[in-house]
């Protein structure tokens, strides 16, 4: 027996060797982009580049947090991304209960029309996304960005939503409503707190989407520079010998941590989450 542990180690040595380069390489680029936040000018731009930063400073950091708009900014992506995410649930919710639960004309049809539209390359549409909003008098506007987000974010959020509500045996509800409830009572008291982790991983993935989005807010908000989000607002790191990339990779640092804090919390949630929604389609 332990021979064969022995051998059944042996054969996941490649597996595990892949997975460990793999992780390497997706997390390099982000420990080089913190270090960088961490070394001085002089060690940024030297020729020789060192892997750990030989003297640590945060002058980057307070530049970065002393730049104009930091707080206005990051108000404006907090507004907009909190928004879109908490209105892309509540109409999805509806939508995967609807597909989930009940039967009707055009439901295969309806769900083959969300998978095409999240499928589809957002960026495409940004030139008739960009007319329409000029047209209407809706550029240079919150509303108008948290609308688009809400329609980039939605599709994810109904299939998702709509696999884990597929999962919860609809035999609790109806014994709720064989005891008085109403369906949506049954709904509200029995089906929805088993949805929290998928309600989460919803949220989750749809907040990492609208918050790093970054040409819908650069093509929509053009004059009102005081509406543009974070990160519009990272290319603006600039200095008369060109981009002040210590101050930059500091202000990225800024940017990620909230998405980092956010998964970190609701790691188990969101594993659970998926896991479950993927389970039936």
């Amino acid at each position: 027996m332990h021979r064969t542990r022995r051998m059944h180690r042996i054969r996941r040595l490649p597996l595990n060797a892949a997975a460990t380069l793999t992780v390497l390489i997706c997390l390099f680029p982000v420990y080089w982009m913190i270090a960088t936040a961490f070394k001085p000018t002089r060690d940024i731009q030297s020729a020789n580049p060192r892997l750990i930063p030989h003297t640590w400073t945060l002058a980057h950091f307070r530049a970065a947090v002393d730049a104009d708009g930091f707080a206005l900014f990051w108000r404006n992506s907090i507004l907009v991304t909190g928004s879109a995410v908490l209105l892309a649930l509540v109409v999805a919710l509806g939508a995967a209960f609807a597909v989930a639960r009940m039967r009707w004309r055009g439901r295969r049809q309806f769900m083959l029309m969300v998978f095409i539209a999240q499928m589809a390359p957002w960026e495409s549409l940004i030139i008739p996304i960009y007319i329409i909003s000029r047209d209407t008098g809706m550029l240079d506007r919150l509303p108008t960005l948290t609308l688009v987000y809400f329609m980039i974010t939605l599709p994810f959020t109904i299939v998702v939503l709509r696999g884990f509500i597929a999962t919860i045996p609809p035999e609790l509800e109806e014994s709720a409503q064989v005891d008085g409830c109403t369906r949506t009572g049954a709904f509200r008291r029995i089906a929805f707190p088993l949805l929290a982790p998928g309600l989460m991983a919803t949220s989750l993935f749809g907040y990492i989407t609208a918050w790093n989005e970054f040409a819908y807010a650069n093509f929509l908000i053009i004059k009102q520079q005081d509406s543009r989000t974070l990160p519009v607002w990272l290319s603006s790191f600039q200095n008369t010998f060109g981009t002040d990339w210590g101050a930059t990779m500091a202000a990225s640092t800024l940017f990620a941590l909230p998405a980092l804090a956010i998964f970190l919390l609701l790691q188990r949630h969101v594993t659970s989450g998926l896991a479950a929604g993927a389970v039936k389609g």
